[in-house]
This record gives structure tokens, C-alpha cells and sequence, in this order.
């Protein structure tokens, strides 16, 4: 009987560890997301509202770099109105980013985004946090890289809409988190609804 018993609680034991590094991996990261706006946008939202992350292949982390600045204009004479939560931190962390690269932004505070999801027909299985849409229409969902938005821009694709980095990928900009950096994909959002692989990004230096 005292075999069973040890054979239980070693079981036990180890089931306990998986659902606890599960548990704070999960919290990492959602914790660059997770802080408050110290300064207001232009439109409170009364009850905020996050997309559901989609789930990231596993993946190695690795060391992150501070983003290149030497093409710091990329996206001059651009403009877009980004769609987001008002309590979504690594939303305002990314629009910083992107004005850094030259883009005209102007960041509306939603109470519901998954209606401009749905207005710009953004897949269900490629949402993030926030929404960006340029002048001309075009449309940026998630943690996409300026250098990936000004070549998309450059020579738009007869049959896309846009480009979209489906959940929040740490390391990807706007989701910095202490030097922790996990590989991802910019997924291309074409006007049937379908998508396809734009670049894979499995470097810090390859979104710089």
C-alpha cells in the first residue's frame, strides 16, 4: 500500500510543477500588455476590451537588440488610425514605435475592437491586441514590424489587405520584454479571406 501511495504523490508532484510553469508562462507574455496607459488617448473607452491572443508555436527564446534606427523614416507620409484597448500598454508601446519609423498615427480608444476586426475583415485566427488602418485602407493587425509594413506598402499585393502578426510574439516590437525574444511569422491577409506566410521572423535583427 505505501508503494501506491509514493507512486501518487510523486505523480502528483510533477502534474503540480507542468500546471505552474504553464501558469507563468502564460503571465509573461501577457504582462507587457497588461499595463494601464499613463496618458490618455483620444477616446476613453468605458469597458475595455483585449482580443484573444492566438496561440504561438513553441519556440526557443532568445536574446532580443534594441530595433534599428537607421531607417527612421520608412513610413513617412503614411498615416493610419491604430484601433485599440485604452488599458492595452504594449498597443501604445507599438504606436510609439511605428511614429518612430515616420507613420502619421492617430490612436482611437475602442470599447469594442472585434467590431473593427470584423469591419476589416481580420480573420479570426489572426487577431492581436490593436488594429491599424492606413489611409488607402490597408490594414495591420498586431506587432508588425515597420520594416515589414513600408515593403508591403511599397508593392502591395493584387490580392491582400494587409499583413497581420496573429497573438503578441515576445520580442516582437512594442512586446519587449527584459532580453527575451521568441520567433514568429507576418501573415499575409488576402481579400478572399485566406492567408499566407509573408516572412518568418527567427531574429531580432530580421524586424530591424
Amino acid at each position: 500500500m505505501r508503494r501506491y501511495t509514493n507512486i501518487f504523490s510523486s505523480e502528483h508532484n510533477r502534474l503540480s510543477g507542468r500546471v505552474l510553469l504553464v501558469m507563468m508562462t502564460s503571465s509573461l507574455l501577457l504582462a507587457a500588455c497588461s499595463q494601464p496607459n499613463a496618458a490618455a488617448d483620444s477616446t476613453p473607452a468605458t469597458e475595455p476590451t483585449t482580443a484573444t491572443p492566438t496561440e504561438q508555436p513553441k519556440a526557443e527564446i532568445m536574446p532580443v537588440s534594441a530595433h534599428s534606427d537607421t531607417q527612421p523614416t520608412i513610413l513617412k507620409n503614411i498615416s493610419a488610425t491604430v484601433y485599440k484597448d485604452a488599458n492595452c500598454g504594449c498597443c501604445k508601446e507599438w504606436v510609439g514605435y511605428v511614429e518612430g519609423h515616420g507613420l502619421n498615427a492617430t490612436a482611437q480608444n475602442v470599447e469594442d475592437l472585434s467590431l473593427f476586426k470584423e469591419r476589416y475583415s481580420v480573420p479570426q485566427q489572426m487577431r492581436s491586441c490593436h488594429t491599424a488602418v492606413t489611409t488607402d485602407g490597408y490594414v495591420f493587425e498586431g506587432h508588425v514590424p515597420a520594416k515589414y509594413m513600408a515593403q508591403f506598402l511599397k508593392n502591395p499585393p493584387s490580392d491582400a489587405i494587409g499583413l497581420a502578426v496573429p497573438g503578441m510574439p515576445v520580442g516582437s516590437p512594442g512586446m519587449e520584454y527584459q532580453d527575451k525574444f521568441m520567433p514568429y511569422k507576418v501573415m499575409q491577409l488576402n481579400k478572399d479571406g485566406s492567408t499566407a506566410i509573408y516572412a518568418t521572423i527567427e531574429s531580432p535583427q530580421q524586424q530591424s
